[in-house]
């Protein structure tokens, strides 16, 4: 359901974000290329950020691509490149249970939404005009879980560590 009080071109452009994201996370997820997949999920995270953009989040947009596309996905595609990983097809990867998986990724996606319906079903969204600090926002976000912020740097570095010390050759 479109929104009827803001613009057609916004409401557009919104679907073909949308249309891009949809292909792009197909990509990610049927790609037997780990390099193509991963540039897919670029795209993918990149028209999260659009969408913000689309939501006048800006800071939220930047941060989008500052983290996710800049560092995780630079850092990912460090780890691939540095691994002694087969690029291009591989048979042995193809798992031969997909038939099961399907059900059951199903079952957990029901399950989901469910329990998304169930527990905020009630709750109500501000009608004050929707304005929020900056500052309430970032301590929000990052007084209480300054410590895991913190450790996962450290584990971004560990994987980076050990992607070069699996890469040398002796």
């Amino acid at each position: 359901m479109l929104a009827q009080n803001v613009q057609v071109a916004q409401n557009i452009g919104f679907g073909i974000i949308a249309a891009v994201m949809i292909a792009s996370a197909l990509k990610v997820v049927t790609s037997s290329n780990v390099v193509h997949a991963a540039l897919a999920l670029v795209a993918v995270l990149a028209g999260a950020a659009a969408q913000y953009l689309l939501l006048a989040a800006e800071f939220v947009a930047v941060t989008q691509i500052l983290v996710y596309v800049g560092a995780v996905m630079v850092l990912f595609l460090f780890g691939v490149m540095l691994t002694r990983a087969k690029l291009g097809r591989d048979a042995d990867l193809n798992n031969k249970n997909a038939k099961v998986g399907i059900p059951v990724a199903l079952l957990m996606l029901g399950v989901m939404v469910y329990v998304l319906i169930d527990g905020w079903h009630a709750t109500k969204l501000p009608q004050d005009g929707g304005q929020v600090e900056l500052k309430n926002v970032s301590d929000s976000i990052f007084v209480p879980y300054l410590l895991p912020f913190w450790a996962l740097s450290f584990v971004l570095l560990a994987a980076v560590i050990g992607a070069i010390v699996l890469a040398r050759k002796d």
